[in-house]
């Protein structure tokens, strides 16, 4: 063999070797994404949580009372306990905790109501841990929630 073959050879070789190992990163990488879905009386088109890897991405949460379907009476207050209690037990289903919150993102409906969202939200972190957060307000929300809160959290497990 000449040595322009044997050269050939080898590049060919490590093509497909450096492809093998590409595939196999891509297949991994896409076996790290898994979709949550809790089944619920009303079918909805997005998942609970989407996991990559460690981290855990929640969709935006309202006051719904699953039971019932309906958002919980009593305001702004009552409403933001609700999605507080609703976030804690999806995180904790999908293997995070409240401790484990990096990142918060709130739509409020009238932001004079921001101060109340406060009080109740800030007693479910240690006040050394607060996640990062932003917030907007919004003309209408979902079911007329006046509150929506969707998390980013690491995962235990």
């Amino acid at each position: 063999m000449t040595m322009v073959r044997i050269f050939a050879v080898a590049i060919c070789i490590c093509f497909l070797f450096s492809f093998s190992a590409y595939a196999q990163q891509a297949a991994k990488q896409e076996s790290q994404v898994e979709y949550y879905k809790t089944p619920r009386p009303m079918a909805l088109p997005f998942s609970d949580a989407v996991r990559v890897g460690n981290m855990l991405y929640l969709s935006g949460e309202i006051g719904v009372d699953y039971k019932t379907m309906k958002i919980v009476p009593g305001g702004i207050k009552a409403e933001t306990k609700q999605i507080m209690e609703n976030i804690k037990t999806t995180l904790e289903k999908y293997g995070s905790s409240m401790d484990n919150v990096v990142k918060c993102l709130a739509m409020i409906g009238d932001m004079k109501e921001w101060p109340q969202v406060n009080e109740v939200y800030v007693t479910y972190f240690k006040k050394d841990r607060l996640p990062a957060r932003s917030a907007f307000g919004s003309t209408a929300l979902a079911l007329g929630a006046r509150i929506e809160l969707e998390c980013i959290a690491t995962v235990n497990k």
